[in-house]
């Protein structure tokens, strides 16, 4: 029997359930898994939002193969005010650094985006009071390492704080009448999961 779970990774987690050094770890969130339940991919400790735990292995090797294009969109905390003409570069693909070799991200969706309604970061991001700070909403088909990060920074907007919103069309605002908080954790059905390959 596959089991699927959605979680609200906090700032600060690791995606995993092993300990390393002092950081918080899945095991953290108050919610007990199977031992078989993994996170299918993963976002970084200074990363937060959506992240999907499961048994099933087909899934995981469906969404996380890359000829898929599985798409996740990310809501993105940048330093200055965002350009439309940036967003446009966004889009076209910009050339990121990976591994110390130079890399032509793939098409994505990218746009100015008011402030989205989120939970404050716990800590709070640093502000300056001389540099504005907006947001973008990116969405890739690719999931290369800190590639959200990379692609701002490439077009003069390093990013402050970043927020997986969604995994296929499944968002954050799909669970809890008050809003999706960190360290909450959804059981899914395999319909609902299903909306993640469309």
């Amino acid at each position: 029997m596959f089991s699927y779970f959605l979680i609200y990774k906090p700032f600060g987690m690791l995606s995993q359930f092993t300990r390393e050094g002092d950081h918080a770890t899945l095991a953290d969130l108050e919610f007990t898994f199977e031992k078989d339940i993994y996170p299918v991919g993963r976002l970084d400790a200074d990363s937060e939002g959506l992240l999907l735990l499961t048994n099933d292995n087909y899934l995981k090797t469906k969404l996380l193969e890359p000829r898929n294009r599985h798409r996740r969109t990310y809501y993105v905390q940048v330093e200055g005010e965002m350009t439309k003409e940036a967003c446009v570069e966004l889009e076209s693909g910009v050339k990121i650094s990976i591994n110390g070799k130079t890399y032509l991200t793939l098409p994505a969706s990218a746009s100015q985006l008011e402030v989205p309604s989120l939970p404050e970061r716990n800590p709070p991001i640093r502000f300056r009071k001389n540099i504005p700070t907006s947001w973008v909403s990116i969405t890739l088909h690719e999931g290369k390492n800190r590639q959200v990060r990379r692609m701002t920074a490439a077009v003069g907007f390093p990013t402050l704080r970043l927020v997986r919103w969604a995994i296929g069309k499944i968002n954050l605002a799909d669970f809890g009448a008050d809003g999706a908080k960190p360290g909450d954790v959804w059981e899914v059905t395999d319909q609902e999961v299903r909306k993640l390959l469309l």
